[in-house]
């Protein structure tokens, strides 16, 4: 009996949601960048890395870190080929620059390009444009995803069309810009927990972010944590991101956040066993309904473990040996 791939049978007709790392870890400089390549290499491709621009470039040397990043990224340390970038926000003289180099440089090699400070959907629009014009200009052969941060009240107000942007597989929820354009109505303890989570305002503005991103097919993440080396803050934050808010992915600025995140997100094991068993009786059943456990099962809980399989991979987790062998 020909066996059909979940991929090939659950969704016809339209895009998979995507399946990406639950942590992305920011480096600014060369030293940071070579430092989390080298940590990806020994803790696994658990984690994307973002190349940071917009704040690891010193002002009047945005060219010369721009090229940095493309001459790291095209070196043999760049392993796992999971780094993206973020360039310049819309009203930096330098954000076309940033595109020009890094995308002609290093475009096959960009898991992504996270476009910051937007105060409008018109903004990401065009660099979204002009990132797309480059990348034809450069023979790119891929699509290069696009990331772009929630952090200024106009972004908020226009997330549900930048929601719905081109290439875009990512919204970023940016805590301390947001915060900061309050002018003081939100205190400074609500750049921490539990106020980051409690507030109203800020409890909002992530929920207006999640749902925006789920309902166009998009990965929410949540900002960082500002404690660097209380892990379990990292985990307590990244947990009540994931389970209360719907956060499907969360910033790193320090090494010993990176597998706090990802133990805080992954899918709980009994998950993983249910949906190996549930997708494998599902395929030999050539995706009709069935019943497994005295429950009944379709389409609609296929594409869900399907996902969580897929998820539980990219964090490292066992997944059970038949079911590794029939779909990965």
């Amino acid at each position: 009996m020909s066996l059909t791939h979940p991929n090939d049978a659950l969704f016809i007709g339209e895009k998979p949601f995507p399946i990406i790392p639950s942590c992305e870890h920011f480096a600014g400089s060369e030293k940071l960048i070579t430092k989390a390549l080298t940590l990806q290499d020994t803790l696994g491709p658990i984690f994307n890395i973002t190349c940071d621009c917009e704040d690891g470039a010193a002002a009047g040397q945005e060219q010369e870190h721009a090229e940095m990043i493309v001459r790291v990224l095209n070196s043999d340390i760049n392993k796992h080929k999971m780094a993206g970038i973020r360039i310049h926000d819309y009203t930096h003289p330098h954000w076309k620059k940033d595109v020009d180099i890094l995308v002609r440089g290093a475009g096959n090699l960009l898991s992504y390009i996270t476009i910051p400070k937007s105060t409008n959907a018109e903004q990401p629009k065009e660099m979204i444009a002009y990132i797309q014009e480059v990348a034809k200009e450069s023979h790119i052969e891929k699509e290069i995803p696009i990331h772009i941060l929630i952090e200024t009240h106009g972004a908020l107000s226009a997330v549900e069309e930048i929601a719905t942007l081109p290439w875009l597989q990512v919204l970023d929820f940016g805590l301390m810009d947001f915060v900061s354009g309050h002018h003081g109505a939100i205190p400074a303890s609500a750049m921490r927990s539990p106020g980051q989570f409690e507030h109203k305002l800020l409890s909002r503005a992530k929920t207006e972010v999640v749902a925006a991103a789920i309902a166009n097919g998009v990965i929410p993440a949540h900002n960082v944590t500002l404690d660097l080396k209380n892990v379990e803050t990292t985990f307590s934050d990244a947990k009540r991101a994931r389970e209360e808010f719907g956060f499907m992915r969360m910033w790193s600025i320090y090494p010993t956040q990176i597998s706090a995140i990802v133990d805080a997100m992954k899918p709980d094991f009994n998950e993983i066993q249910d949906g190996a068993d549930i997708l494998l009786l599902a395929q030999e059943s050539d995706w009709g309904p069935i019943q497994f456990k005295g429950e009944l099962h379709d389409r609609a809980t296929y594409r869900y473990f399907w996902e969580i399989l897929q998820v539980a991979k990219l964090s490292g987790q066992e997944i059970p040996k038949n079911a590794l062998e029939r779909f990965f």
